[in-house]
Protein backbone atom coordinates (compact mmCIF):
# COMPACT_ATOMS: atom_id res chain seq x y z
CA UNK A 1 0.00 0.00 0.00
CA UNK A 2 1.51 3.52 -0.87
CA UNK A 3 1.40 6.43 1.97
CA UNK A 4 2.11 3.92 4.68
CA UNK A 5 4.15 4.78 7.49
CA UNK A 6 7.05 2.38 7.65
CA UNK A 7 9.82 4.39 10.14
CA UNK A 8 9.34 6.39 13.44
CA UNK A 9 11.93 8.39 15.32
CA UNK A 10 11.50 9.17 18.73
CA UNK A 11 14.01 12.44 19.92
CA UNK A 12 15.55 12.02 23.56
CA UNK A 13 17.36 14.41 25.48
CA UNK A 14 18.59 11.33 27.10
CA UNK A 15 18.41 8.41 25.03
CA UNK A 16 19.44 5.64 27.60
CA UNK A 17 16.63 6.86 30.57
CA UNK A 18 14.29 7.29 26.87
CA UNK A 19 15.51 3.12 25.68
CA UNK A 20 15.22 1.88 29.73
CA UNK A 21 12.13 3.55 29.53
CA UNK A 22 10.42 2.11 25.78
CA UNK A 23 11.82 -1.64 27.20
CA UNK A 24 10.40 -1.67 30.37
CA UNK A 25 6.84 -0.51 29.36
CA UNK A 26 6.45 -1.69 26.20
CA UNK A 27 8.93 -4.59 25.96
CA UNK A 28 10.64 -3.28 22.90
CA UNK A 29 14.06 -4.04 21.55
CA UNK A 30 16.58 -1.36 21.30
CA UNK A 31 20.47 -1.36 20.38
CA UNK A 32 22.82 0.97 19.24
CA UNK A 33 23.17 0.94 15.37
CA UNK A 34 26.40 -0.34 15.04
CA UNK A 35 27.40 0.03 11.29
CA UNK A 36 29.44 -2.72 9.33
CA UNK A 37 31.79 0.20 7.94
CA UNK A 38 32.65 2.82 10.67
CA UNK A 39 32.39 5.26 7.83
CA UNK A 40 28.61 4.93 7.21
CA UNK A 41 28.15 5.77 10.74
CA UNK A 42 30.15 8.97 10.44
CA UNK A 43 27.73 9.82 7.53
CA UNK A 44 24.78 9.57 9.55
CA UNK A 45 26.69 12.25 11.75
CA UNK A 46 24.91 12.00 15.07
CA UNK A 47 24.92 8.25 17.42
CA UNK A 48 21.97 6.21 16.57
CA UNK A 49 19.59 3.63 18.20
CA UNK A 50 17.54 0.96 16.49
CA UNK A 51 13.91 0.82 17.43
CA UNK A 52 12.29 -3.04 17.05
CA UNK A 53 8.15 -2.89 18.45
CA UNK A 54 7.82 -6.67 17.73
CA UNK A 55 8.60 -9.77 15.70
CA UNK A 56 8.84 -8.96 11.73
CA UNK A 57 6.02 -11.23 11.26
CA UNK A 58 3.38 -9.11 13.14
CA UNK A 59 1.97 -6.21 12.11
CA UNK A 60 3.48 -2.57 12.78
CA UNK A 61 6.70 -0.54 12.66
CA UNK A 62 10.20 -0.25 13.95
CA UNK A 63 12.00 3.27 14.43
CA UNK A 64 15.04 4.92 15.46
CA UNK A 65 16.00 7.05 18.42
CA UNK A 66 18.41 9.94 19.03
CA UNK A 67 19.96 12.52 20.92
CA UNK A 68 17.68 15.52 20.42
CA UNK A 69 19.67 18.61 19.30
CA UNK A 70 18.86 21.85 20.96
CA UNK A 71 19.56 24.09 18.49
CA UNK A 72 17.32 21.85 16.14
CA UNK A 73 14.01 20.29 18.43
CA UNK A 74 11.95 19.07 15.46
CA UNK A 75 8.06 19.51 15.70
CA UNK A 76 6.38 15.93 14.61
CA UNK A 77 3.53 14.19 14.71
CA UNK A 78 3.17 11.57 17.32
CA UNK A 79 1.87 7.60 17.04
CA UNK A 80 0.02 5.43 18.98
CA UNK A 81 0.96 2.25 19.83
CA UNK A 82 -1.66 -0.69 20.38
CA UNK A 83 -2.05 -2.98 23.86
CA UNK A 84 -3.64 -5.31 24.85
CA UNK A 85 -4.72 -3.96 27.71
CA UNK A 86 -5.40 -0.11 28.35
CA UNK A 87 -4.85 -0.38 32.28
CA UNK A 88 -2.00 -2.28 32.59
CA UNK A 89 -0.14 0.24 29.29
CA UNK A 90 -1.25 3.19 32.11
CA UNK A 91 0.32 1.51 35.03
CA UNK A 92 3.44 0.97 33.03
CA UNK A 93 3.82 4.15 31.29
CA UNK A 94 3.66 5.80 35.10
CA UNK A 95 6.15 3.16 36.69
CA UNK A 96 8.82 3.51 34.67
CA UNK A 97 8.89 7.53 34.60
CA UNK A 98 6.43 8.95 31.52
CA UNK A 99 2.66 10.69 32.19
CA UNK A 100 -0.88 9.83 31.23
CA UNK A 101 -2.36 13.07 30.00
CA UNK A 102 -5.51 13.06 31.62
CA UNK A 103 -8.15 9.98 31.67
CA UNK A 104 -8.38 7.46 29.15
CA UNK A 105 -11.40 7.70 27.14
CA UNK A 106 -13.46 5.46 25.05
CA UNK A 107 -13.81 5.92 21.19
CA UNK A 108 -17.20 4.39 21.07
CA UNK A 109 -16.47 1.25 18.13
CA UNK A 110 -12.87 1.42 18.11
CA UNK A 111 -11.46 1.21 21.71
CA UNK A 112 -10.17 2.72 24.36
CA UNK A 113 -7.19 5.61 24.20
CA UNK A 114 -4.86 7.63 26.88
CA UNK A 115 -2.66 10.27 25.88
CA UNK A 116 0.70 10.27 27.68
CA UNK A 117 4.46 11.04 27.48
CA UNK A 118 7.54 9.78 27.83
CA UNK A 119 10.87 10.40 30.15
CA UNK A 120 11.60 12.81 27.41
CA UNK A 121 8.23 15.01 26.85
CA UNK A 122 7.58 13.12 24.00
CA UNK A 123 3.36 12.80 23.13
CA UNK A 124 2.33 9.51 22.25
CA UNK A 125 -1.16 7.56 22.49
CA UNK A 126 -1.78 4.10 23.85
CA UNK A 127 -4.91 2.21 22.33
CA UNK A 128 -6.57 -1.00 23.42
CA UNK A 129 -9.34 -1.38 20.10
CA UNK A 130 -12.28 -3.34 21.07
CA UNK A 131 -13.62 -3.86 17.56
CA UNK A 132 -10.88 -6.67 16.53
CA UNK A 133 -11.63 -5.99 12.95
CA UNK A 134 -10.93 -2.06 12.59
CA UNK A 135 -7.48 -1.06 10.93
CA UNK A 136 -5.20 0.59 13.28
Amino acid sequence: MKNRVVHFEIQADNVERAANFYKKAFGWDIKKYEAKDPKDTESMGMDYWMVMTGPKETPGINGGMYIRMPERKLHTFDCTIQVDDIDKAITDVKMNGGMIEGEKMEMKGVGWFARAKDTEGNMFGLMQATNPDMEM
